[in-house]
């Protein structure tokens, strides 16, 4: 009999840098479940979400769900990268101590982590703090890069209101 697995994906905004399309991650995914004799019991999908928050991911938070009441008895949750599952060092761990608890192993295909094994729940860990960092570190440029345009005296958010930045005649 073979094990299930459920597969998750999430893209933060709809322009991804290539091979992190919702498309790669599904594919790749996939052809990991085959390679390792995986049953796919579910997918699920956050497009356009950030990864800051599992609240504000129906997706992630339907899995969770089927997860807990034992819906279709996975042993597995495959995703690319531990980023996708979540950019916030609590969340991340809470969700996988979740997973852990209802026997269910968490595998990061591109980063090679598999829960399953005492390295891998230690590199989750490790890699989860460093994702909260990157994720912090995005945010501080993206305000920086606002910051700037505003010095310039550019309008920094949103459509420029009538008028904002026109010239007068001459």
């Amino acid at each position: 009999m073979k094990k299930k697995c459920y597969i998750y994906t999430r893209v933060s905004t709809a322009a991804q840098t290539e091979g992190y399309s919702l498309e790669a991650q599904q594919e790749r995914l996939r052809q990991y479940a085959e390679y390792k004799g995986l049953e796919i019991a579910g997918e699920y999908c956050d497009a356009g979400k950030s990864g800051k928050s599992i609240a504000g991911r129906p997706a992630f938070m339907e899995m969770m769900e089927d997860i807990a009441s034992e819906k279709d008895q996975v042993s597995y949750v495959l995703v690319f990268k531990l980023s996708r599952f979540g950019r916030n060092a609590a969340d991340v761990l809470k969700s996988i101590q979740t997973l852990l608890d209802y026997g269910v192993d968490l595998v990061c295909v591109e980063d090679s982590i598999d829960s399953s094994t005492q390295g891998g729940r230690l590199t989750l860990a490790i890699l989860s703090a460093v994702a909260e960092i990157e994720r912090e570190n995005i945010r501080v440029q993206f305000m920086a890069g606002r910051m700037q345009k505003m010095l310039e005296g550019g309008w920094a958010g949103g459509p420029a209101p009538f008028g904002y930045g026109m010239r007068a005649a001459d």
